[in-house]
């Protein structure tokens, strides 16, 4: 009987072992999710951008707390939180699921959980029309594909490409990051221009553009005289061009251009016009 007892609680010791090793192997959590460069993704690989570059785009759209960043397939989420360090609102839209886990533990770590945001979506199905910082790493074609999207919104929202461009649409800047950034250094910047392109009337004449994408040209007719215009660009809702041997700058707020002339020997005049079916 002693035996059999010595032999029973053998059996119940081994049961509670085996039932021990097997809790601490359940209980032991998985590894941490790690992103490899160049994995495979919706419609591109992944790629982490590098530091030196992230903070040399945000620098190029000026960004401060007063703005609202997207960037747009976020990846491991640094764009977002760079901003949000500085004290901008910010949000990450990505595709795959782990990295935007990935991205929200990150921004807790950091700190800035409360403004840097992250959501599983797809871009192209999402509405980022509220931003005033656009921020991407995509392909040339991906660019192209948004870029009406883009153009529709608010003038003078900042774009910031890292090293792909927009096609046709010419960057207001380009620049190259230093440091220790070896691959994918460069980034493009554009501002989203008013679309002014038609005939405008002023007081004692008409100004007629036309537009491609930020750039202008056209005439001038003041005083029976027509005159073409050159240097001519908008900026978000500012206008500059030079007709007549004066250098035109000027705002359009609520569809009125508003501003100044200024001839070579300094004398200023001021200027507004108005569309021509107004």
């Amino acid at each position: 009987m002693r035996m059999f007892r010595t032999m029973a609680a053998a059996g119940i010791a081994s049961v509670l072992c085996i039932g021990l090793a097997a809790a601490q192997t359940a209980a032991k959590p998985a590894p941490a999710y790690e992103p490899q460069s160049g994995q495979a993704g919706k419609d591109v690989v992944w790629v982490p951008t590098h530091q030196a570059l992230v903070d040399r785009m945000l620098d190029m759209a000026k960004v401060t707390a007063a703005d609202y960043v997207v960037d747009l397939g976020s990846g491991d989420g640094r764009t977002v939180i760079t901003a949000a360090q500085r004290g901008a609102r910010a949000l990450g839209i990505e595709y795959n699921p782990d990295l935007v886990a990935l991205s929200q533990r990150n921004a807790a770590s950091e700190g800035v959980g409360d403004k840097a945001r992250f959501v599983q979506a797809d871009i192209f199905e999402s509405n980022f029309s509220d931003a005033t910082v656009v921020t991407l790493f995509l392909l040339p074609d991906l660019n192209v594909k948004l870029r009406p999207i883009i153009l529709k919104m608010k003038p003078g929202t900042r774009v910031v490409s890292n090293s792909f461009n927009m096609g046709e649409w010419t960057p207001d800047e380009t620049i190259q990051a230093q440091g220790e950034c070896r691959n994918f250094c460069r980034a493009h910047f554009w501002v989203v221009p008013a679309q002014v392109g038609g005939t405008w009337k002023l007081s004692d004449g008409e100004l007629v553009l036309q537009q491609d994408f930020q750039m202008l040209a056209g005439t001038l007719k003041r005083g029976g005289n027509e005159m073409s215009i050159t240097d001519a660009k908008m900026n978000g809702t500012e206008i500059v061009f030079t007709a007549g041997g004066r250098r035109f700058t000027g705002k359009l707020e609520g569809g009125r251009f508003e501003g100044q002339s200024q001839a070579a020997d300094g004398g200023n005049q001021a200027w507004s016009a108005v569309r021509g079916n107004m």
